[in-house]
């Protein structure tokens, strides 16, 4: 058990603090211009987030918080069962993404969780967002390839 304890704990400190890291850096570099990456493909430029994915629940911020540790809280209790190392490896993805998050909204704002979340990374159409979502996003994807293969 605490092996996949450690592992998931490791995989969702490295994600953090990765995401806080590059959070800081298109905070100091991206806000008064976007930078031009790949011409058309992507860029990075500094958003401000309230809400959720794709500007979803604009305000809820406290909402949001509490469910990104209540979503923590569960992973953690099921690491109490045997699983894959991928499936262990998702979860630290994805609780490094809920906390990346989480510290924006604990940090940022002047009230309980209402900070907003720093988005840099401008991909294509797709709305802009930062490393703590493409932690999150590959979980999912890793757990469905997973979920498929055993299929």
């Amino acid at each position: 058990m605490s092996r996949r304890y450690s592992t998931a704990v490791a995989i969702a400190t490295a994600v953090v603090g990765f995401d806080l890291v590059t959070k800081r850096v298109a905070a100091l570099n991206f806000v008064d211009a976007s930078q031009e990456i790949i011409p058309g493909v992507l860029n990075f430029s500094y958003t401000e987030n309230p809400g959720a994915a794709f500007s979803l629940f604009q305000g809820a911020g406290p909402l949001l918080g509490v469910a990104a540790v209540l979503i923590v809280a569960v992973l953690l209790l099921s690491l109490r069962t045997e699983r894959p190392m991928l499936e262990v490896s998702a979860y630290g993805l994805v609780m490094g993404g809920a906390l990346g998050n989480f510290a924006d909204r604990l940090f940022r704002g002047d009230g309980f969780l209402d900070g907003n979340v720093i988005d840099w990374i401008n991909l294509w159409s797709i709305p802009t967002f930062n490393i703590a979502d493409s932690s999150i996003t590959v979980a999912v994807v890793l757990l469905i390839v997973d979920a498929w293969r055993r299929r």
